[in-house]
This record gives structure tokens, C-alpha cells and sequence, in this order.
């Protein structure tokens, strides 16, 4: 629980306190007195510190391949009572990893029965005149015990600033085309029309359903090479 007040702490700036508990499923008033306990934390932080610096020198000297059991277990040979699930938040927090494979997470699923769209931009990720030209990606944020929020974005290419954002849950079509509609009403009664969209060709930005939002919309789709990360955003 706690990962996840950080995580609203972190981005309330950008996204606001209301919206981010709404989607993390927290309450505003648990974050605001998790927040006036900011000094404990502190204190907190600076054991989990001492704490590293000793869970480092055991990882090195097993050159790397300790985990948290056996971390703790030469932990409590020298003496120290600790439980083994504080070593392993110390060693998560500070990305002290042992020998295993970690998993990837995947934003950009490629849908194999998309209908062809052409690429406008061909790598070109200018634009000389603002609302004509935008790409669209989407990034992950981890906010702890191995969960995301996934944050879908729309960028002016010749301001460079975000003209429309989505953030949830989940990656399905409605995080895309949250963010594009976002960006539209951003843009008043014109909205994007005539503007060109490029993305990569995941499913989300590959799917019937967005390709109808853009038709609403009068966006012209571009899209980049299947597989190359180059033809995304810049």
C-alpha cells in the first residue's frame, strides 16, 4: 500500500491526487496521513540505507548470485535477528538482484491482421507548424509488488509538448484512445483534424476501434515498420 501513496506522491503534480487514488484504488484521505508520516519514513529510509551497504558487501563476495534467503541466512550468522522479507524489500528497493531472469513487460503486442497504414513521417519527427503532426506511445510505470499503471501519451511534434495523456490500468484500446481524444478537445473546435498520428503498430494502435476514433476525429494514421523501435517517437 504504501508503493502506491509514493507512486501518488510522485506524480500528483502531473495527474492530481483525486484521479491517481481513483485508479490505484486507495483513499485520498489514507494518502494525506500516510503523507504526515513523512518523518518515520525518513528514519525508516536511513536503516533500509545501513541495512544495504551490508546486504551489498554479502551480495558481492557471492559475486552476485545471493538472494534474499541466503542473504538473510549469512545475515543471521553474523548475529543479526532480521526477518528474510525486510531483506528482500531492501534489496528490491535498492536493486540488489540476485541470479534469476526478470520479467519484461511488453507495451507494444504487434496485431498481425492489422489493416496496412502507411508511414507519413518516415523517421522525419519534426513538424514546422504546431497540430499538424503527433506520435502516440504507451510506457509503463511500476508502482510496486509487481504491478503497473500504463500511461498512454499524445506529443506535438513541433512544440514537443504533451497535447493529450491516459493513464490506467490496463492496456486496452480505450488507453489510446482516451489520450487522442484528450488531445483533441485540448485543441478546441478544430480539434486534430488534418493532423497526422503516427504510432508503432501495436494492438491498441492497430485495432478497428481506434481506427474509427481517428476517423471521428479527421486524424490521418501513420504508422512505423513492424518491429522497429526506431519508427516509433523520437
Amino acid at each position: 500500500m504504501s508503493s502506491r501513496f509514493q507512486f501518488v506522491d510522485d506524480h500528483r503534480g502531473a495527474f492530481g491526487v483525486k484521479r491517481l487514488c481513483r485508479i490505484l484504488t486507495v483513499s485520498r484521505s489514507g494518502f494525506y496521513r500516510w503523507l504526515a508520516g513523512a518523518d518515520a519514513r525518513v528514519e525508516r529510509a536511513r536503516a533500509d540505507a545501513e541495512l544495504a551497504e551490508r546486504i551489498t558487501d554479502i551480495h558481492t563476495e557471492s559475486d552476485g548470485t545471493y538472494g534474499a534467503p541466503r542473504v538473510t541466512a549469512e545475515l543471521r550468522d553474523e548475529g543479526e535477528r532480521i526477518n528474510h522479507k525486510r531483506v528482500a524489500r531492501v534489496m528490491q528497493k535498492f536493486n540488489i538482484v540476485g541470479l534469476h531472469l526478470r520479467k519484461k513487460v511488453r507495451t507494444t503486442i504487434p496485431e498481425p491482421a492489422a489493416t496496412p497504414v502507411p508511414d507519413l513521417l518516415q523517421r522525419d519527427f519534426t513538424a514546422t507548424t504546431p497540430n499538424t503532426r503527433y506520435v502516440g506511445d504507451i510506457t509503463y510505470l511500476p508502482i510496486g509488488d509487481g504491478q503497473f499503471l500504463y500511461l498512454a501519451t499524445v506529443l506535438d511534434l513541433c512544440s514537443k509538448r504533451l497535447a493529450g495523456w491516459s493513464i490506467a490500468d490496463h492496456m486496452r484500446t480505450s488507453l489510446v484512445t482516451d489520450a487522442l481524444t484528450a488531445a483533441a478537445a485540448v485543441r478546441g473546435a478544430s480539434g486534430l483534424r488534418g493532423a497526422i498520428f503516427h504510432s508503432d503498430n501495436g494492438a491498441q494502435y492497430a485495432s478497428k476501434e481506434f481506427a474509427q476514433v481517428c476517423e471521428d476525429l479527421g486524424v490521418v494514421r501513420s504508422r512505423g515498420a513492424v518491429g522497429t523501435s526506431a519508427d516509433r517517437v523520437p
